[in-house]
């Protein structure tokens, strides 16, 4: 027993740990929270939780729990066929404030290859929809956000893909959309896919510009989190704190992945 205990790695025993220590908790209220813009990335997992049913009303009640100022959505629409929303944004709106950035040219889906971002106050200004390479159908949505009249904040909203060579890529091309390290602040968020490190992992690629990255933090699988395949990563040091699972009893049923959070002071 003490020899199978200790051939596990240390991430994944400290993981088991950790959660066996932790105490569900809700989004913190306006009262108390930190200082700052709350942001927010979710795989919905086309709103199937991991007891196999569908319910997007139960994904929406996530959302209203996170509390986010701007929230970036993965696998919102169907994979297949006419690729429709699955969420309803008319009541998340009524209940959250928040509102989807515009694609166009998505016919029934909520958003550009299942990616929705969604953000509760402020104008947006530009929007681009990127399709990335690889086998599967994956794509990214960059939005700049007016969030008031002296900050402005470019989001990139990313699903990247399950093949390490699509990573490789798909990176690449992400930073391409940033022209220098030094330029508007810039988030990148969403279901990377990655927990590798090294040369071969697609973290090491996007690291010239969002490095160096936040703490790793586990969500995946959401009923006993051991990967850290979300991401939340800044192209200025010190804009992001407090990376956090939201980790709630909802939240691990509601999807097989957690949403992640942070705070970003710009």
């Amino acid at each position: 027993m003490q020899r199978t205990r200790h051939s596990f790695p240390a991430s994944v025993l400290k993981s088991i740990r950790d959660r066996k220590k932790q105490k569900a908790k809700a989004a913190p209220s306006e009262g108390t929270r930190p200082a700052g813009t709350l942001v927010a990335s979710y795989n919905v997992h086309k709103c199937v939780g991991v007891d196999r049913k569908f319910d997007p009303e139960r994904i929406g009640r996530v959302i209203r729990e996170i509390g986010p100022d701007v929230i970036a959505l993965q696998e919102a629409d169907n994979r297949f066929g006419d690729r429709a929303g699955l969420l309803d944004l008319l009541r998340l709106e009524l209940e959250t404030g928040l509102v989807p950035v515009p694609v166009s040219g998505n016919g029934k889906g909520h958003g550009w290859h299942g990616n929705v971002l969604l953000f509760k106050r402020g104008i947006v200004r530009n929007v681009h929809q990127i399709k990335l390479p690889g086998l599967e159908p994956r794509g990214a949505l960059v939005a700049e956000i007016d969030l008031d009249e002296k900050r402005t904040l470019r989001i990139i909203a990313a699903h990247l893909g399950l093949l390490r060579r699509s990573r490789s890529e798909q990176a690449r091309v992400v930073l391409e959309i940033m022209n220098r390290p030094d330029e508007k602040p810039t988030l990148l968020l969403g279901d990377l896919n990655e927990w590798r490190l090294g040369n071969r992992s697609a973290l090491n690629t996007l690291h010239t510009t969002f490095g160096p990255a936040p703490p790793a933090v586990p969500t995946f699988p959401s009923s006993l989190p051991l990967l850290s395949l979300d991401r939340i990563m800044a192209n200025r040091h010190g804009m992001i704190s407090t990376v956090e699972a939201h980790d709630t009893p909802l939240s691990r049923v509601a999807s097989d992945h957690l949403p992640l959070t942070a705070f970003v002071r710009l």
